[in-house]
């Protein structure tokens, strides 16, 4: 049987336990990578260099490290459905040193600070830059983008932050939870690493954060940052400012052009 019928005949098992929100970007692995480059061989002709050489070519041609890691992570599972049946004997998808080739095939690996931003006016440049090219000049995200490089946070955990996460006297944010996609839409969950965590908040923002905890409501669960429709921040895609904006950095300021008109909630 070739991997693209096993697949398809067996993706319910072999993708049983996974979270709705791994699901999507899993399927899509598999529909677009997997099937293309490897769905015409027979399940027991994948071997360990075919794998290998599959994953070598998605890196040489600049694909991200989650999309290969989602796209060797549903062969994973697919193959070792195969195992389970009796098909084959070792699952050959089980690829190693992934990350020692992204070393090498990215250059800003060989010095981690390459992308750093030189200053606090360059951070303030690129998130009025950023509101200078959004849909209707919205403010909220200039102000994301300072809180998130300012907290290292996550898209998703800036979104669930809420008044009450804040701890003015202190300046300490509690990450709590994260705003995660789901089937139907968007929903809270726990953070990443399935615990709470405590965060300084430095000098330099807190008089923003002061300002979006008037602006919010007295309420401890209102949202510290919204979408332009006072709803949840959406994580990136087409319709959103992070990807949605082609930022063109020059010398001590920046530039961006907006290539969407999506209005995000």
């Amino acid at each position: 049987m070739k991997l693209a019928e096993y697949g398809e005949a067996n993706m319910d098992l072999a993708l049983r336990g996974l979270e709705l929100k791994t699901l999507d970007p899993y399927l899509s692995g598999w529909r677009m990578r997997v099937v293309p480059a490897l769905g015409h061989l027979a399940v027991r002709m994948i071997t360990n260099g075919v794998v290998d050489r599959t994953v070598q070519n998605r890196i040489a041609d600049e694909h991200s490290r989650s999309t290969v890691k989602n796209t060797i992570a549903v062969l994973v599972r697919v193959m070792e459905q195969a195992v389970r049946d009796g098909i084959i004997k070792v699952n050959p998808a089980r690829v190693t040193g992934r990350q020692k080739l992204y070393k090498q095939a990215e250059d800003e690996l060989l010095d981690p600070r390459a992308l750093v931003l030189p200053d606090w006016e360059t951070l303030l440049s690129l998130a009025d830059a950023l509101v200078a090219a959004s849909h209707d000049q919205y403010r909220g995200w200039g102000d994301v983008v300072i809180f998130a490089a300012c907290t290292a946070a996550r898209i998703g955990e800036v979104s669930g932050c809420r008044v009450g996460d804040i701890d003015t006297s202190q300046w300490i944010w509690t990450v709590r939870r994260q705003t995660t996609p789901a089937p139907g839409g968007l929903t809270d969950k726990g953070t990443k690493g399935k615990r709470a965590r405590k965060v300084p908040i430095v000098e330099e923002i807190r008089p923003l954060i002061a300002q979006r905890i008037l602006s919010a409501s007295p309420n401890p669960d209102a949202r510290l940052f919204t979408g332009p429709r006072g709803g949840r921040i959406p994580p990136p895609s087409r319709a959103t400012p992070h990807t949605g904006t082609t930022w063109s950095p020059s010398s001590a300021t920046s530039t961006c052009a907006a290539t969407t008109s999506g209005t995000p909630d």
